[in-house]
């Protein structure tokens, strides 16, 4: 599908306006939504391709401004040592509770959506990858694909460091999609595990892959991109959507 230019919408949060940026097909049909969640760096250019990748396969794509409330809207951090240090310190210093209610105002606007069918689903990459997680357990997010959670298996999202995600699995109705990269350092082998376990114990509706890939390897800038492994894992996504969004 060809792509309408992409606009911007200002979505109410707790914590002030949360810039969004929407990408969606041209036409006059009715489409399914996703919340893509972007890594600590905001919605740089390989985030926006990612999303007019999902867009061009038939969905509405909200993709917010994590840090929307400390950072000025159009705040995009660089892919060096400065950005990632930046990310990071944002990370931390953000409630859970803000993550949480800013999910819910993304998945509101979707689901309600003038074009939209009123189904929603969630995808993130990085941290993008655990507050996809955690929008999982909306009860109007039905499909959600993570790529390379970080935080999980420590339990150290937001500010204090003590997230309760992998305590409020049950939470989660819908079906998951969980991909990994084994030689990632943020991740281990005993992280990927306890998250498993804690996903099989909780009885979760989830797929698991786990790849010979680094950190960031869905990322189409720097050298631990693997375009291979992108295409064959955002198809992998692209199936998901289709079947439980429609």
């Amino acid at each position: 599908m060809t792509l309408r230019e992409p606009e911007f919408v200002d979505l109410p949060t707790a914590r002030g306006l949360m810039r969004t940026q929407i990408f969606r097909p041209t036409g006059d049909g009715r489409h399914p939504g996703i919340v893509l969640y972007s890594e600590i760096f905001q919605i740089t250019a390989p985030i926006r391709r990612t999303a007019a990748f999902l867009a061009g396969h038939g969905f509405i794509v909200a993709v917010p401004e994590v840090y929307h409330e400390f950072l000025p809207s159009g705040t995009v951090l660089a892919y060096d040592q400065a950005g990632a240090d930046k990310g990071n310190e944002l990370k931390y210093a953000k409630e859970l509770a803000s993550y949480d209610d800013d999910a819910r105002a993304a998945v509101v606007y979707l689901k309600n959506h003038d074009a939209g069918t009123g189904r929603v689903g969630a995808l993130g990459i990085c941290l993008g990858g655990h507050l996809a997680f955690r929008a999982a357990m909306l009860p109007d997010v039905t499909a959600t694909t993570c790529f390379y959670a970080t935080d999980i298996h420590q339990g150290s999202l937001g500010k204090g460091k003590a997230d309760d995600s992998l305590a409020r699995i049950p939470d989660i109705k819908g079906e998951l999609l969980m991909i990994w990269g084994r030689q990632d350092p943020h991740v281990p082998g005993e992280g990927r595990a306890k998250i498993y376990s804690a996903l099989t114990t909780a009885g979760a509706n989830f797929t698991w892959h786990e790849f010979n890939g680094a950190h960031a390897f869905l990322r189409d800038e720097g050298l631990r991109y693997d375009a291979e492994l992108a295409h064959l894992t955002l198809g992998m996504a692209v199936a998901v959507f289709r079947r439980r969004l429609g």
